[in-house]
């Protein structure tokens, strides 16, 4: 019976790959398809004012409220952010990744590639919290800080409102520094991966025709290798765009879209504008996600 359910499987790849990939497929379209537009389908709702129910008529009011300066501003504050921690991790993570990629050895790219992913084998929550440990005013960092004589250096930077805050781990500061060290992994290993790609020959060839290791590095390396960086950007700017603990552990009453959206479906019930609050990030997305297909991250990944 087994011999002849396999000789049937065997002669019919077709079904075989079906079997595989039905079940995850139909999950994915049940489960996180249906779920994301059963938000869309909410988000053209609105909750009527005097009564606090849901009126499941369609409407844009909804989508309009994004474009109050309370929300807007929420929407400009996550990106920047976003786009902030992308940009840091990239400049912290090519050195790295190009050393790794370029001139460790065997043994010692393996440890490093241990080094760079060990975070991630501790609990998200643990990381973050450990964090708000270090940079509270009694933390280690803050301890260092005074030491070096820094701390006025430090107390002129929180007094600013748009960076600052009462501490370290209650400040946006202190939310940019562990969003980039959170999600430097993730842009570590595509750049790595991207730089093992470049071929020696290409290296060799630019330094034949007399280029410096400036200008070949410039000319040849980094175009190829920057398809590694959009490819990280996509995982650190989606991953800091859609966080919601970190700005609950160390932020303060400025608010981030996660948080907003918690505030809207679970404090205020607006569920129609929390829903339309969640499409913000889907359609940030998808715009970035098609340009860095352009780009050729994908090929990165």
């Amino acid at each position: 019976m087994l011999i002849r359910v396999s000789t049937y499987l065997y002669q019919r790849p077709k079904l075989v790959l079906s079997l595989l990939l039905g079940p995850p497929l139909i999950y994915m379209v049940v489960v996180y398809l249906g779920s994301l537009f059963n938000l869309l389908v909410y988000s053209f709702y609105y909750l009527e004012s005097f009564t606090g129910l849901i009126v499941r008529e369609f409407t844009l009011s909804t989508y309009a409220q994004i474009f109050e300066p309370a929300n807007r501003d929420i929407f400009i504050r996550t990106a920047g952010m976003a786009m902030a921690v992308t940009i840091a991790d990239a400049l912290i993570a090519f050195p790295l990744a190009y050393y790794i990629a370029r001139f460790s050895s065997p043994r010692l790219k393996t440890w490093l590639i241990i080094a760079v992913t060990i975070p991630l084998w501790s609990s998200y929550l643990v990381r973050v919290y450990a964090w708000k440990l270090i940079l509270a005013q009694e933390g280690i960092l803050s301890w260092f800080i005074r030491l070096i004589r820094l701390d006025g250096v430090l107390e002129w930077l929180l007094s600013f409102e748009s960076i600052g805050g009462s501490s370290l781990a209650l400040s946006p500061i202190g939310m940019f520094i562990v969003f980039a060290y959170i999600w430097l992994p993730y842009m570590i290993i595509p750049i790595q991966t991207a730089l093992e790609r470049v071929p020696n020959s290409l290296l060799e060839a630019s330094s034949d025709l007399g280029a410096k290791p400036l200008q070949t590095f410039r000319t040849v390396i980094l175009p190829l290798s920057f398809p590694g960086v959009v490819a990280g950007s996509i995982f650190t700017f989606s991953l800091t765009l859609g966080d919601f603990i970190v700005p609950l552990a160390l932020g303060n009453s400025k608010f981030f879209i996660g948080q907003a959206v918690y505030s809207y479906q679970g404090t205020a019930g607006n569920i129609p504008l929390a829903a339309a609050m969640t499409m913000g990030p889907v359609v940030i997305m998808i715009i970035y996600l098609l340009v860095a297909r352009r780009l050729g991250a994908f090929d990165a990944l």
